[in-house]
Order: structure tokens, then sequence, then C-alpha cells
């Protein structure tokens, strides 16, 4: 028999330990993303089915309530979770309770971006019979969460993995270590306020946004602390001149962030990062590595082209996701919405062109 239950913070390791042998687990569907993101102005909701007490489907959802109605919309970031035991008679009743927490909670639309990869023409089919449609807004990385990244397969030993990197980027990693620079765990909040200060210079030079200190505080007590995320800092001659942070669930890891400092550029920090969070993702027992966003295409006129030869160069295959997807839970406020949506996005300062983070 299937049930449907609102996971609480006393269930969040069933939910957790289901979504890390899931299909495509993934951290932004995990319980402490929730929890984050309900310091910025939204409400997590936590939906799990079991078929005899077992875990088949879940989902997160973010709940925005909006300016001026008394609407909201509901987000699930890189969802749903979908069991690898999951049959057709689950995956109904999974979305018939979803769509009934939706209007529950007066909800416009359902907004979904699930961890598929084109060409999926099955994907898109399973979509439209549940009822979603195509969002549109491939402006910026091409959604809320960039559509086009660079996914390595870990699998490999390292000296495969060294080999299979471009010459220039394998060079400028073995450059960064005979020039002596050093990569380290962050140890402790200081560390933390070191990497966010050079966050700050790397958001002044390449003119983007950075949330508040306090968000990162909260990430490190969430995902550091918790075990499932890693602060590294580059030294050069005792003085930190980059850093990143890095995330996993089940067996992919994510990089995130990444800062650096305007001085020793030359020493080549960020290549040597990349390769230490890799190896942190082997030891993980990660197969995949995802470096995140980059432009559509590598045009030399775009300024994010450098982003995405850096990336390029790591080896990485490039991938292009399907497109966000709504499924509409009100036809009448989902035509004022999409007619809406521009000004609510100024409004909620969710410009995305050039933003450190898709969220």
């Amino acid at each position: 028999m299937y049930q449907a239950q609102l996971i609480e913070e006393q269930d969040k390791e069933l939910y957790n330990n289901f979504l890390n042998v899931s299909l495509r687990p993934h951290f932004l569907q995990s319980y402490e993303w929730g929890e984050l993101k309900s310091g910025t102005g939204w409400l997590p909701l936590r939906l799990l089915v079991t078929k005899d007490g077992v875990p088949v489907a879940a989902i997160s959802l973010l709940k925005r309530v909006l300016p001026f109605f008394n609407r909201s919309i509901l987000y699930a970031p890189r969802g749903p979770v979908i069991g690898k035991e999951c049959d057709q008679a689950g995956e109904d009743f999974f979305w018939r309770e979803v769509i009934k927490l939706g209007k529950q909670h007066g909800a416009i639309l359902l907004k979904i971006d699930p961890d598929i990869h084109e060409p999926n023409e099955a994907a898109l089919e399973w979509l439209a019979e549940i009822g979603f449609r195509p969002a549109g807004g491939d402006d910026g990385f091409g959604g809320v969460q960039p559509r086009y990244v660079f996914r390595m397969d870990i699998t490999p030993s390292e000296e495969d993995l060294m080999a299979g990197m471009a010459s220039k980027t394998r060079y400028n990693v073995r450059l960064a270590s005979r020039k002596g620079v050093k990569v380290r765990a962050g140890e402790n909040k200081d560390d933390l306020r070191i990497f966010y200060d050079i966050l700050k210079e790397t958001a002044e030079r390449d003119r983007f946004l950075v949330r508040d200190f306090s968000y990162f505080d909260s990430m490190y007590d969430l995902f550091v602390e918790g075990g499932t995320a890693r602060l590294f800092l580059a030294e050069y001659k005792e003085e930190i001149i980059a850093a990143t942070l890095a995330f996993y669930c089940g067996d992919r890891a994510w990089y995130l962030y990444g800062a650096s400092s305007n001085k020793r550029r030359n020493v080549m920090p960020n290549y040597l990062l990349q390769w230490e969070m890799i190896k942190w993702a082997k030891s993980m027992q990660c197969s995949v590595y995802d470096m995140r966003g980059v432009p559509p295409t590598e045009d030399p006129d775009d300024p994010l082209s450098g982003l995405y030869r850096f990336k390029k160069g790591f080896g990485g295959e490039f991938t292009e996701f399907i497109a966000e997807h709504d499924l509409c839970l009100s036809p009448v406020w989902y035509f004022l919405w999409k007619k809406l949506v521009p000004i609510y996005l100024k409004l909620s300062h969710r410009k995305k062109s050039k933003q450190v983070e898709m969220e």
C-alpha cells in the first residue's frame, strides 16, 4: 500500500538516506538545502511516498508566497527524487499527492528542472503526460539552475583522469604544485570568513552578486559540519589566495563556489583546487564530478568564454539538461504569473545574468 507523509526534522535521516540511493541524487533536494533556503524567504515542504513502509519517491518543494497576492509558487530544484524500484503505480500516486499538496498551499504552479540530460524524448513524454510544460526563459546559464555544465566521469584512476585533461590544464595543475601552492581543507569559521572575503573580491572583479556572510555561515553549519561539503583553501607562501566549496550527495559531487584573489594568479591555484576537489570526490566514492554552469557554446565574444575553456580543460563532457518545466495548478493565476514574472524577478533580485549562484 502506498502512503504519503510530510517529512519533519525527526525524519530527515530517512529522507536523506533515500535521496542518496535514488536514481538521480542531488544536494539541492537534500533536507539541509531546504533548511538553508528557509532563511531566505522560502518554506520547505518535503513529501515522501512509501510502499509498504519502503520509500519509493520524494520531493523537496520550496514555497514562496507572492507579494500582494494570497498565492504561492512551488519550486523543486533538481527534483523530483525517484527511487530505483519505483513503478508506474508508485509514480502516479506520488504525483497525485504532490498536486494535492500544491493546491492545499494555494500554489499557482510547480516548477521543476530535473537532473535529466538532453536528448531524452522519453523523459519529455513522461513530463507531458503528468501535465508539465516547458517554462521557457533560456537567458544566462539557461534557467534557475544552470542548464549547461561540464560533468566528469571520475571512476578512472587518477593517472587516467590526468591524462584525459587538456595539455595546458595538466601543465597548470603541475605548475601550481611546483610553485609551492598547497591546498588544504577549511577547518573553522575563520577559514570560512577568509573564503568569503576572497569571494567578495572576485565578485567585484567579475561583476556578479553574492549573498551576505550569514548565508554561507548557515551553509557551513548545515553541510560542511554535516559532512556533505568541504571548504578548500589554496595557500601560497602562507597566504590564502583562492578557495572553493564543493558538495556531494550519493555518488555525485559538485563544485559550487569558487573565489580567487587578485594576487598571485600566475601560480594557477584554481587548477590545483579543481584537481584536489576531484580527488576528494573520488575518496567519497563519487562517480560523477559536476563543474556546474557554463555558457551554451564556446563563443569567444561571450564574457564567460574563459570559464567555458577552464572547465572544458579538465576533460569533462559538455552536458545540457532538459528545460525547466511548469505544472500549472491554477490556470487563471498562472496566466497572470507568466505576464508578471519579469517584474517579479526584478523585484526579488533574481536577475540571472552573471550571478554567482543558480538557486
